[in-house]
């Protein structure tokens, strides 16, 4: 009886629904993955639609993007001509190219331009499963937070801004990078850097995964391949009024309002405009960097300087960086410029949305936890206008998750890998 009962429970354990659950919470199942995020793509492209449907669009920054692509179309080359209702231009060549391309196809039209954005959207949120089932890090299950956003959904379908473009980008540059096609990788990289330069957050991370994964000519000519797009793609600015493009595209001191700030609300707005603030942030930015690469990201081979002199000395036989380690590098790079930002706008949340699961599974926090950090930063997001306790709560929070990351289990940032496989 004794052994029948047992062979009944054995049976049970290893039936079909336990499998699923097992598969749920098994990062490695690619199966599993696989079939969660068709399921979420297919749910997401019924969600859109209805949103679109239903809720209203809210005019920002679409009408202004529409003035820009008149003027550049009109035969306008000079960057601080290019204006819209929000100002003159602050974005590079490829947000131009884009925006134009949108005109072209939709003639202004917004419904138009809204079932593109859905588009963009799937694309968008493909390359972000993408990323994650190549990491092996997070349970297919944790996957659904991805497209819980009520805000994200906004930014996307009913903003149409142009930071869903920069996003959409570097997530399939991710998905390469992964792959170690560094050279595919970097150009798709730089490409999303010519739609908005908040894309330049990673780039510390990027480098350093190049000097820890290649040769010192590779990275060069990686980088060089990298730079010379942005060239190209700026050439009718660049060859007609070179100061004006450098200046307006890739303008570092731009100020933006207080009472638009979801992060830093709870300052007066006199420490909120001042230059001892932004040295203060920039500081605290830069120093998280070097710690977290030399005492986390390179911690297993001595330090940044050892991790890399022994790379471009090991030979042909070098290790090679893992997915999880590319991930987790330019992520948390990217988290570091978030919580340090003196400012950020309700589109900005579309920066770091898609990696807030891979983060938090990155923290040594019990899953209650890590619901609840998620819940919070959520919240903080959708309380509109933002006041001084929501962009404190929010300040909290992203303060938590970045101590996580700091006392979380580092992934193994190596495998073995015999021969070169190049760019």
């Amino acid at each position: 009886m004794a052994p029948r009962m047992a062979q009944e429970r054995s049976k049970g354990s290893s039936g079909p629904l336990m499998q699923l659950w097992r598969g749920l919470n098994n990062p490695r199942d690619g199966r599993v993955m696989l079939l969660v995020s068709l399921g979420l793509l297919a749910l997401e492209a019924v969600l859109c639609s209805a949103i679109v449907w239903k809720v209203p669009y809210t005019e920002i920054d679409w009408e202004a993007y529409m003035s820009q692509v008149t003027g550049f179309v009109g035969g306008e080359r000079d960057y601080k001509e290019l204006k819209g209702g929000t100002g003159p231009i602050v974005y590079p060549a490829g947000h131009l190219y884009i925006f134009t391309a949108l005109q072209q196809f939709t003639g202004g039209s917004v419904p138009l331009a809204q079932l593109w954005f859905i588009g963009l959207y799937l694309v968008n949120l493909a390359f972000a499963l993408l990323v994650y089932a190549q990491s092996q890090a997070v349970p297919p299950w944790a996957l659904v937070l991805l497209c819980l956003s009520k805000r994200v959904h906004s930014i996307f379908v009913l903003r149409l801004f142009n930071d869903c473009w920069a996003m959409t980008l570097l997530y399939g540059s991710m998905a390469l990078l992964q792959r170690r096609s560094w050279l595919l990788g970097l150009l798709l990289y730089s490409a999303a850097v010519s739609v908005k330069m908040n894309i330049l957050l990673m780039a510390p991370a990027l480098l350093l995964l190049l000097l820890k994964d290649t040769s010192l000519l590779k990275v060069a000519l990686a980088l060089g391949v990298a730079a010379a797009l942005q060239v190209v793609l700026g050439l009718p600015f660049l060859l007609t009024y070179p100061w004006s493009y450098i200046a307006r595209s890739f303008e570092l001191s731009r100020v933006f309002i207080h009472h638009w700030s979801v992060n830093l609300k709870f300052l007066p707005e006199d420490i909120f405009l001042s230059k001892p603030l932004a040295i203060l942030l920039l500081g605290l930015h830069l120093s998280l960097l070097f710690l977290f690469a030399n005492y986390r990201w390179c911690r297993s081979s001595g330090g940044i300087v050892q991790t890399v002199k022994s790379q471009q000395t090991a030979g042909p036989a070098r290790s090679r960086v893992t997915a999880a380690h590319v991930t987790t590098v330019m992520f948390v790079a990217n988290f570091i410029g978030i919580v340090c930002a003196r400012t950020l706008h309700y589109q900005f949340y579309s920066w770091y949305f898609h990696m807030l699961p891979y983060l938090l599974w990155r923290c040594p926090f019990p899953v209650l936890a890590r619901l609840i950090l998620w819940a919070g930063i959520e919240y903080c997001w959708n309380v509109f206008p933002s006041t001084p306790a929501s962009s404190a709560l929010l300040l909290a929070l992203h303060v938590t998750v970045l101590v996580g990351l700091w006392f979380g289990k580092a992934e193994s940032p190596y495998v073995s890998v015999p021969k070169s496989k190049g760019l």
